[in-house]
């Protein structure tokens, strides 16, 4: 969870000639696969790529992840430069200690699109239970690639590791039964 806070601030407003003013707002995000699910049903489009997004696609993003009730629309317009990069670190956090810096090597780049029907299936497949939608993004994506990768058959040895394998076998055979060959 992130929580924002905007500080209290006053505005004149020239129509009626008179100051108005707004008290501290606290507003708490949740980066997760409802705050995704929400704004891919109204942008009709993947949040989960490389393409760079508008500064209000950004802000309706943070409306999707807002669990805040009653948060009054003008907030959003209160959005910091110091906000905005609050929110783009909590997203990028892992919020976990599992890392895969050795798993990837020899393995095929997967360039499938990335949206939220496909990691409702993902949790379906691996019977994750639907409570964990609400977890943090990436911590859920995590528990999947580890599901995928429990899941997955062991990886079969190359011809060099069969020969290198065969020949200390070989090698301890002889040795056990003093032979030269």
């Amino acid at each position: 969870m992130l929580k924002l806070t905007f500080k209290p601030i006053e505005k004149y407003d020239e129509l009626t000639n008179t100051f108005q003013y707004s008290d501290e707002c606290v507003i708490t995000l949740e980066h997760s696969l409802v705050s995704l699910s929400k704004w891919e049903s109204k942008w009709h489009k993947p949040f989960l790529t490389k393409d760079e997004k508008t500064l209000e696609e950004i802000i309706d993003y943070i409306k999707c992840m807002t669990i805040t009730k009653n948060v009054d629309e003008d907030v959003y317009s209160r959005l910091t430069n110091e906000h905005l990069q609050a929110v783009r670190d909590y997203i990028e956090n892992p919020m976990t200690a599992t890392t895969f810096s050795n798993l990837q090597e020899g393995r095929k780049i997967n360039r499938e699109i990335i949206t939220s029907e496909i990691i409702y299936y993902w949790m379906t497949f691996f019977n994750i239970p639907f409570e964990c939608e609400k977890w943090h993004l990436n911590r859920l994506l995590t528990l999947i690639n580890v599901c995928n990768i429990k899941n997955s058959p062991p990886k079969k040895m190359g011809k060099k590791e069969i020969y290198q394998r065969n020949k200390a076998l070989n090698m301890a055979r002889r040795r056990a039964l003093n032979t030269g060959g």
